[in-house]
């Protein structure tokens, strides 16, 4: 019996294996084929010269840098005991282009001379931010990936920041950074070679460590492991191999996640077996997707960047691991608050506040010190001014309510309306009017956002009824989705012309082409769409509970939780359509709603969003003036100011 067994378990192996050999023969005759029509029309010695230092050297690029990420994803996910865990997914290559676009901008000669070590430093950082924010809740894997895309928004935020003002040149880098893994030589072939041969040395030595770890940290630790030095070194060995690729190539998003757990579908099951076969299912599935990039590039004439092709396949596998996650029972991030016994007074008070700055922000200087000094200042400025304000103060009160519907809702304080996805919908909506239409006019823009907002919406929703998935998975969903949709954007960001800085201006947040028949539709939407949510308040005291207390108070958690979702997606979208994805202003309005004291869920609906489209009229203001005569982006502005609002508010201890 046992032998049938064994051989019953060994067939599916066995066919596995045949299959990513059958794979790579066929990546190989792709890569040959593309690679003949790509020197077809050269001179004779100038293809034999980049097929020999152009074409060849890619080809193995691609082969090295996907064993080196399969092989950080095995590392992450065994130390982390976390199947969803990868470089994209933690943060560490966002981290990694931030610093690599920094020292490009403020000192190039470390990149020339270090890049490598420039670009750890970087990921590392946002790895260590990453491990601390979800610290608060014993690391739990979908905590850890929610965190992880948190720290990817604000590190996107600043790189954003920085291409905007370095002009054209860092416009390239930002390209690059997609992930483009042509090569002029062999020189980054050889350095990536030794280290993923160290790497892989490194890893046969934790091999029996890891395969403790996986089981408990008890078991580990009872029979001697520290598991602390052997996770930490695990961690920093993934984050060496993840951040080199990144320093050479762009980011490379979700090769790690899919070689890590396809090597487990493929019989790997031990920490040994993972670690082996992680990298090879790494290489041949980036080679793999490398040949396709030459031959459509060979055959249409454009530069594809073969990092978002990845992402296009990783995002799906994402949706299909959300279900199968590990369930820990953690204990909820500390949010202080204290009750208010009277809030209706500060709740006047709060909107006598927005007012008074919407005024101030109509009538100051252009440079922020003293006002305006007559009339005719005034009305030259007011018709520029206004639409901005109008439009920017009703997106940050959609956001601040969307905000405290998915934090009531998952009971997750990191929950924001960033991470439902409908941003990056609205973004694909509008990179593919743009690639068809370059110059289209603002009606047809703010159309194909709605649409794409509304895709998003659809395939949230459709995948978590499907799927069955709880609140907090709800949120990884519409992460899947948001890193769908940008790998979509990226490609046609990769295109270059003039939908690419359409596009970035767009994603920038900037206000400054909001129409006055814009801002007035935007605060309609605000007008219409918000007091929803406080039709529903009762909801969002009674799922708070949990739903098992919803339940037993009668209340349809799926239907109300539906309903609840889809209120926010919409008011997402209709801030979005507008000014962009604005960054984080879901998430500071309804914590410091909370901390002001509004506690209740209808005291706190309102007050977060007076609170929102208080933080909107500062932030507009600030980035008009800060820089004078320049004028930042609002969104990004507001991004830069949530990232560390939101490392202050999770790292601080219960009182």
């Amino acid at each position: 019996m046992t032998a049938v067994r064994s051989d019953q378990t060994r067939r599916p192996h066995r066919a596995a294996i045949a299959g990513w050999v059958l794979l790579f023969v066929a990546a190989l005759a792709v890569f040959g084929l593309a690679a003949r029509a790509s020197t077809q029309g050269l001179a004779p010695g100038f293809a034999e010269i980049f097929l020999a230092f152009g074409l060849l050297p890619r080809g193995v690029f691609a082969l090295l840098g996907g064993a080196a990420l399969g092989l950080a994803g095995a590392l992450l996910q065994r130390s982390l005991r976390n199947p969803a865990a990868d470089p994209s997914t933690l943060g560490v290559s966002a981290g990694a282009q931030l610093a690599l676009g920094a020292a490009t901008l403020f000192a190039p000669v470390l990149v020339a001379e270090a890049a490598s070590l420039v670009a750890f430093v970087g990921g590392a950082g946002a790895l260590i931010i990453v491990l601390i924010l979800a610290r608060a809740r014993d690391w739990d894997p979908v905590t850890m990936i929610l965190c992880g895309l948190v720290v990817s928004l604000v590190c996107g935020a600043l790189s954003a920041t920085l291409i905007l003002a370095g002009g054209d040149y860092m416009m390239s880098l930002y390209l690059w950074g997609g992930g483009a893994l042509a090569q002029s030589g062999w020189r980054n072939d050889l350095a990536l070679a030794g280290l993923v041969a160290f790497a892989g040395l490194a890893a046969s030595l934790l091999r029996r460590p890891l395969g403790l770890i996986g089981l408990s940290d008890e078991t580990a630790r009872g029979l001697g492991v520290s598991t602390a030095t052997i996770r930490l070194a695990a961690v920093v060995l993934a984050t060496v191999l993840a951040t080199t690729v990144t320093a050479f190539v762009g980011i490379i998003g979700f090769v790690g996640l899919m070689a890590a757990n396809l090597a487990r579908l493929s019989g790997a099951r031990t920490a040994g077996a993972q670690l082996v076969a992680a990298p090879l299912v790494g290489a041949v599935l980036l080679f793999a997707t490398e040949a396709v990039v030459l031959a459509l590039e060979a055959g249409f004439g454009t530069s594809i960047a073969t990092g978002a092709v990845t992402a296009l396949v990783g995002a799906p596998l994402l949706l299909w691991l959300l279900p199968r996650l590990p369930k820990r029972a953690v204990s909820p991030m500390a949010v202080h608050f204290r009750r208010l016994a009277q809030p209706q007074a500060l709740l006047a008070g709060l909107a006598s506040l927005t007012l008074l700055a919407s005024l101030a922000s109509l009538l100051l200087a252009p440079d922020g010190i003293g006002f305006l000094p007559d009339l005719r200042s005034i009305e030259a400025v007011l018709p520029l001014r206004w639409p901005r304000l109008l439009a920017g103060v009703s997106a940050g009160a959609m956001l601040a309510v969307a905000g405290v519907i998915l934090q009531r809702f998952t009971a997750n304080p990191i929950a924001s309306p960033e991470v439902l996805g409908i941003s990056s919908g609205a973004g694909l909506g509008l990179a593919l009017l743009l690639v068809a239409v370059p110059f289209a006019g603002l009606g047809a823009m703010l159309l194909a956002t709605a649409l794409g907002a509304l895709l998003a919406l659809a395939a949230i929703l459709v995948f978590a009824r499907a799927a069955g998935l709880g609140p907090e998975r709800l949120l990884l969903g519409g992460i899947a989705v948001a890193s769908l949709a940008g790998a979509g954007v990226t490609l046609v960001m990769a295109r270059g012309g003039p939908e690419a800085s359409r596009l970035l201006d767009w994603m920038s947040g900037s206000t400054l082409r909001v129409t006055p028949q814009l801002a007035l539709g935007e605060a309609a939407a605000a007008i219409l769409l918000a007091p929803l949510a406080l039709l529903a308040h009762r909801w969002l005291s009674v799922l708070s509970l949990g739903q098992v207390t919803a339940r037993g108070l009668g209340l349809s958690s799926a239907r109300a939780g539906t309903l609840l979702v889809t209120l926010a997606a919409v008011l997402t979208a209709a801030a979005t359509l507008a000014v962009g994805p604005l960054s984080f202003v879901g998430l500071m309005a309804p914590h410091l709603a909370c901390s002001i004291g509004f506690a209740r869920p209808r005291e706190q609906v309102v007050g977060a969003a007076l609170l929102g489209a208080l933080l909107m009229a500062l932030t507009d203001t600030a980035a008009r003036s800060l820089a004078f005569p320049y004028q930042l982006p609002t969104g990004l502005f507001a991004a830069l100011l949530g990232g560390p609002y939101l490392v202050a508010m999770v790292i601080r201890k219960p009182r």
